[in-house]
């Protein structure tokens, strides 16, 4: 999942950016609200977590600029100021949570996953294709009523073509998307993840939900192989 987090603070920011890396998240960071407003309506993101009293453009304005824009990425307030009225102004731009300093980090992850299960349609509580299965809330995936267990880049792998499954996606868009728009290694990696997967929901199960189309990328079956 790829997270815009947009704080002004650099060392919460730089803390925050790396616990969700660590809890398999893709996340870009930036520190003013015109650039937050920027990247969201230039990238698409899964969920966006966005401070309110940023420079340049406050939260508030960086929020109801998305939204007039007609991006529906879910958004969660961060902010070290309290109160009722912070909250009502915030839901009313178009947030989807709220969420206020000090807080625990378990509790700004289960936020995160809660938000993309619940928020844009095009991104249901669980993601299929034929027997193969993957919650974004819980991430757990099953190959029928087999559990499969999978390192975080390999289920944000999975994630991304089952978003896309029946369609073509190149090496480019998937590093873009589960690893980072500033890798600059060898996209060979992106080979060597989807062997990681297919060992894992095909062979198994003697199936080929994941096929590589020559020159152009790869597809995920819409019948999970």
């Amino acid at each position: 999942m790829r997270v815009l987090l947009v704080e002004d603070e650099v060392r919460l920011a730089e803390t925050i950016r790396r616990g969700l890396v660590a809890e398999g998240f893709v996340v870009d960071v930036a520190h003013d609200g015109m650039t937050g407003l920027e990247e969201a309506q230039t990238t698409p993101y899964d969920v966006i977590v966005l401070d309110i009293m940023l420079p340049r453009l406050n939260g508030y304005d960086v929020c109801r600029g998305v939204r007039e824009a007609k991006i529906w990425t879910p958004i969660l307030m961060l902010t070290a100021k309290d109160g009722d009225l912070d909250q009502v102004d915030a839901f009313d731009l178009g947030a989807d949570d709220f969420l206020t300093k000090p807080f625990s980090f378990v509790v700004l992850v289960a936020r995160l996953r809660a938000l993309v299960r619940r928020g844009a349609p095009e991104r249901p509580a669980q993601l299929e294709a034929g027997d193969l299965t993957l919650d974004p809330g819980t991430r757990v995936v099953r190959r029928g009523e087999t559990e499969v267990s999978l390192t975080p880049r390999e289920f944000g792998l999975l994630h991304f073509l089952l978003r896309h499954r029946g369609d073509v996606v190149s090496k480019t868009e998937i590093l873009e998307s589960v690893w980072d728009l500033n890798y600059d290694g060898d996209d060979n990696v992106v080979e060597v993840y989807v062997g990681y997967l297919r060992r894992k929901i095909d062979q198994p199960f003697d199936r080929s939900a994941i096929t590589t189309v020559r020159g152009a990328g790869y597809r995920l079956e819409r019948n999970g192989g």
